[in-house]
């Protein structure tokens, strides 16, 4: 057998058999709120039928990784039930997704105080299940990776430690932890969110390596990390043997020192989704013709909770530009760049522009609501511009919603404004003729 083949089988092999996925659920998610205010943040609702933790959970199946732990110690419930009714793996794999929440323990009785911490803190259970490799992956970015290759390239490379760097510009590098890697993509050097000019200079990405990934510019690159490390088992035992309470801040910079640490190159989309800003940009990103994200890529689908639900229906409407999930109902409404999620109602008139409706749990009726609570839905002749609209919100007739006039940021009755975009939190009602 090709001796390339055979390696790159061991690698798969490896990365089936032998690797833990570890998912970051993030702190309390406070650049996220008011989407954080009832829900972890892997847990916010993504693309009108998904969850933010959908997507590594999804790009570790599709790489054929199934065991799976999210790291959370913020309002887990409803990720938990998402997690428990989305990824059932058959009795015979050894195949799992489970949720660890911050406990106290004989141990210690403190909440992760960061995400090396996080792991340190459940590292014995980690270590139980004999697994010789540690994916560690953020709960709260878009992109789509196969993780075959990373585990193949760490296999190739000898490394103890490898970290998915991605390509950005001067401008953006100032806000990530940048790497500096030789021609062979070993790490020398790390700089958090580095600010000289001349700090940046040293940094800049080989051109020999800008043309590996195809990257033609003349433009400065810069390897930014992208929170993602595939560690060995004895190498992470070590490098949490510490009371360093992060991997980006303290253990990466330290390992660099005496670790052989090397950079995976990516070179695709990705986006980190913890703002309400980069949120709103990434949803509404998808409702391009071709948008910069394809969750129609069959290939490498992204994987959520299947729901029973019937196909929307669309009695009479103008509609550009929109992404709208199942079960909704649509009635003679103007619907312009949007993203409309699962068990929408609207009723005629409303002109929705620039918005995310996150959509509903139940339809109007449903058992073991409050009856006397109106039903989650968009009213008649309402104006919705550039929001956010969380779910079961009742939003009653003749509502105007927009950040036209109002500064930047805000907090209002019923409403928050982040980064100029109305926030309505989840299970808010709105009153008929209100003006936000």
């Amino acid at each position: 057998m090709n001796t390339i083949i055979s390696s790159q089988f061991e690698a798969d092999a490896l990365l089936r058999r032998s690797t833990l996925a570890i998912v970051m659920g993030g702190g309390a998610g406070t650049r996220l709120f008011p989407l954080t205010k009832d829900r972890a943040k892997p847990a916010v609702p993504l693309a009108g039928k998904y969850r933010l933790v959908d997507i590594p959970i999804s790009n570790c199946i599709n790489s054929g990784l199934r065991q799976v732990y999210v790291l959370t110690q913020y309002n887990s419930a409803s990720l938990n039930r998402h997690l428990s009714r989305t990824y059932r793996f058959d009795q015979f794999t050894r195949g799992f997704v489970e949720v660890l929440a911050a406990q106290q323990t004989p141990d210690g009785e403190r909440w992760y105080q960061g995400t090396a911490d996080a792991v340190r803190q459940n590292l014995r259970y980690f270590l139980e299940g004999g697994h010789d490799y540690f994916l560690i992956l953020s709960g709260d970015q878009l992109y789509r990776m196969d993780f075959r290759k990373v585990m193949r390239q760490h296999l190739a490379s000898e490394a103890d430690l490898t970290i998915a760097t991605l390509p950005v510009n001067e401008k953006d590098a100032t806000s990530f932890g940048i790497m500096h890697a030789d021609a062979t993509n070993r790490i020398h050097e790390f700089v958090e969110k580095p600010k000289d000019p001349a700090v940046l200079k040293k940094l800049r990405m080989p051109e020999e390596t800008l043309k590996g990934l195809g990257i033609e510019t003349t433009e400065p690159r810069f390897q930014a990390s992208m929170g993602i490390y595939l560690f060995n088992r004895k190498v992470l035992e070590e490098c949490l043997d510490n009371t360093h309470n992060d991997f980006g801040k303290h253990i990466i910079p330290t390992a660099i020192k005496d670790r052989r640490v090397n950079a995976y190159n990516f070179h695709g989309y990705w986006e980190d989704i913890g703002t309400i800003r980069s949120f709103f940009q990434a949803n509404l990103d998808l409702c391009k013709v071709v948008p910069q994200f394809d969750f129609f890529d069959s290939t490498a689908p992204i994987f959520s909770h299947s729901r029973a639900l019937p196909a929307t229906k669309i009695n009479g409407a103008t509609i550009h530009h929109a992404l709208i999930a199942d079960g909704c109902i649509v009635t003679d409404a103007h619907i312009e760049t949007a993203v409309i999620g699962v068990r929408s109602k609207i009723e005629p008139g409303a002109t929705i522009r620039d918005t995310i409706i996150m959509g509903a749990d139940f339809y109007a009726g449903a058992a073991g609501t409050d009856p006397d609570r109106p039903p989650p839905g968009i009213g008649r002749n309402c104006r919705i511009e550039r929001a956010i609209i969380d779910k079961n919100v009742h939003i009653g007739d003749n509502v105007v919603i927009t950040p036209e006039g109002k500064p930047s940021e805000m907090d209002g009755d019923n409403f928050y404004i982040r980064d100029g975009i109305v926030c309505v939190p989840k299970d808010a009602i709105i009153p008929a003729g209100t003006w936000i």
